[in-house]
């Protein structure tokens, strides 16, 4: 006689969400128990830890190199529950650095690819992707998360989120934040070897507009964004010279004072500027963009996504202090970190209470108003609109994408 097989069978225990026995161990150790270096308020225990897995609902802005890192940090420690934002669509020059991304996929939405694979990887997190501009969404929709982290390569977009959380905000009396109004973000960005996270709360740390003059006049495009989503001539003439160079002239060494190099890049922006309705390519600006790129580096991306997501999970669980409130990190010759607590600016256009604006109210027109405010804030303003809250709102709205 042959015996019975015997059952193979085995029986895996799972807690109330799915997860398995010490999934989590290493979180535990900050959420379950108590110390000297806990933040203010921090009560540990499972209700802090259900609060996290739950219940808090993060925004991830950019689902680039940088925001390809912040989707993974977070759904490995705890977050849940995220959304994530892109209006790019994956290029094969994203392959080397954008490690959610495969041959297959390009073409695709960045954030519907990013949120799929991060599904189909890490088991118990909800990534929902949204496929559009950061515009095309309204104030209000953004209301609905409890953080905001930006993975942002431009400074015209970390304003305009800028601008949106610092909607949110309402005053006392007295001029003080109201607490319940603030909505926090996490920011963090690279160029080359340098990066930078920050904290902002809007109302009690400075805003991205307090600190504008941090960052020097942009001079240096990602890869993803010239060959996807050209806004101006420069993204033309550095896709021509990056991109269509290697392709059509495979293994031949770009000679920036070459005149047969540089015609060769011209003509070729010229054509792609044609294609897109953009002005602007002149020879003379093709010599200028041409000698100034920094590229992506992996490992830039790692740390300072890292660095976001630990002020991130901070915020939501109040587990240790959060930071005070810029970090830079620097890694072209070690690996260096400082940070530095900025201070508001009280007279910011876009986290202050208000900032008095004096001017005659006899024959005073909506442009004259304009030119007043573009003339007191040269540095802040460039196309802005006006609303008033007792006229019946928006008095002139400026389009996203109208032209000077």
């Amino acid at each position: 006689t042959v015996p019975a097989a015997a059952s193979t069978s085995t029986t895996m225990v799972v807690d109330a969400r799915g997860d398995l026995p010490g999934r989590w161990r290493d979180l535990d150790g900050l959420l379950l128990r108590g110390g000297r270096l806990t933040g203010p308020g921090f009560e540990p225990g499972e209700d802090v830890k259900s609060v996290l897995h739950d219940l808090v609902h993060v925004l991830v802005i950019g689902a680039g190199g940088l925001g390809c890192e912040l989707l993974k940090d977070l759904a490995l420690s705890g977050f849940k529950k995220i959304d994530v934002i892109d209006m790019d669509t994956i290029d094969v020059s994203n392959l080397n650095r954008q490690f959610l991304f495969r041959t297959h996929d390009v073409g695709k939405p960045k954030a519907t690819v990013a949120a799929r694979v991060i599904m189909e990887r890490i088991a118990g997190v909800t990534v929902t992707p949204h496929f559009c501009r950061i515009e095309s969404k309204p104030n209000e929709w953004y209301s609905q998360f409890h953080i905001i982290v930006l993975g942002l390569d431009s400074l015209e977009a970390r304003s305009y989120m800028n601008a949106v959380c610092c909607s949110f905000l309402e005053y006392e009396e007295d001029g003080a934040v109201e607490q319940s109004s603030i909505k926090p973000m996490v920011d963090g960005g690279t160029e080359g070897f340098k990066g930078h996270a920050r904290v902002i709360l809007p109302g009690v740390t400075p805003c991205f507009q307090c600190t504008m003059w941090l960052f020097p006049p942009q001079v240096n495009y990602p890869l993803c964004t010239l060959a996807e989503t050209p806004r101006c001539a420069a993204h033309c003439i550095e896709y021509a010279h990056l991109i269509q160079w290697g392709q059509e002239r495979p293994g031949e060494v770009f000679d920036t004072d070459s005149a047969e190099h540089m015609k060769w890049v011209f003509e070729r922006a010229v054509l792609r500027a044609q294609q897109y309705g953009i002005a602007g390519v002149t020879f003379t600006h093709t010599q200028g963009v041409v000698k100034n790129i920094i590229p992506a580096i992996p490992s830039t991306n790692a740390i300072v996504a890292a660095a976001c997501t630990l002020e991130a999970l901070k915020m939501a669980t109040m587990c240790s202090p959060g930071m005070n409130n810029y970090m830079l990190y620097v890694g072209s010759s070690g690996v260096y970190t400082h940070t530095v607590a900025y201070e508001r600016d009280p007279e910011c256009i876009a986290c202050s209470p208000g900032v008095r604006v004096e001017m005659d109210a006899a024959g005073a027109t909506l442009q004259g108003f304009i030119d007043l405010l573009l003339a007191k804030f040269p540095e802040q303003l460039k196309a802005p609109s006006v609303s008033h809250v007792g006229a019946g709102g928006n008095l002139y709205m400026r389009g996203v994408l109208e032209e000077e």
